[in-house]
């Protein structure tokens, strides 16, 4: 048996076909205005990669400016502790100084001072060891080539029998402390005959 379709049936299916038809093409219309084109994207995502880069590049700086503060307080406090003892190094050295004077000039070959002699160059020893301990090395350069950063020229004197430049004699001894110049070695200096 057949139906039978009336008019207002078949004009309420039509509507009903319209009105979805209409909807799918609204629901088209509004996903294509939402989405965003490709140039869109292409431009947010080369701006979200730029901000990277640069977060990144200012993550690696600042890890960088960390650790250098890091190692110069480090070496802020060990040059502390190998340098601390300067100051005091430099008030010693005229206490060894005048014990070497003394010895130089002390008469040796009189018995009646051998005591006093020996006296001397036991507190001598003592004084340069207890330098020595805290890495305090003379510097006594004789019949060394002149070195500007460890000596100081008094005075230059003609002798033909060393080349010029060569240490002859050294007043005072240099001394220094971990490797640095604490007092220059003063000595007078050989040079070319005129």
């Amino acid at each position: 048996m057949e139906k039978r379709v009336s008019t207002q049936d078949y004009s309420d299916i039509q509507n009903t076909a319209e009105s979805h038809n209409a909807a799918e093409g609204e629901v088209e219309q509004a996903s294509a205005a939402s989405e965003p084109s490709i140039e869109t994207l292409q431009a947010q995502l080369a701006t979200l990669a730029t901000a990277y880069e640069s977060a990144k590049e200012q993550s690696l700086r600042s890890q960088a400016d960390a650790q250098n503060a890091r190692r110069r307080a480090e070496q802020d406090v060990e040059k502390a502790h190998k340098f601390g003892l300067e100051k005091m190094v430099n008030d010693l050295l005229p206490v060894v100084d005048n014990l070497e004077r003394a010895l130089a000039a002390i008469d040796t070959s009189n018995e009646a001072f051998a005591a006093v002699v020996e006296g001397i160059q036991l507190t001598h020893k003592s004084f340069v060891d207890a330098l020595a301990r805290h890495q305090v090395i003379a510097v006594n350069p004789e019949g060394e080539p002149f070195d500007p950063n460890l000596h100081q020229a008094v005075s230059a004197v003609p002798n033909p029998d060393v080349e010029p430049n060569t240490v002859l004699n050294c007043f005072q001894k240099g001394y220094t402390l971990h490797g640095r110049l604490v007092r220059p070695a003063m000595v007078v200096v050989s040079k070319a005959p005129s």
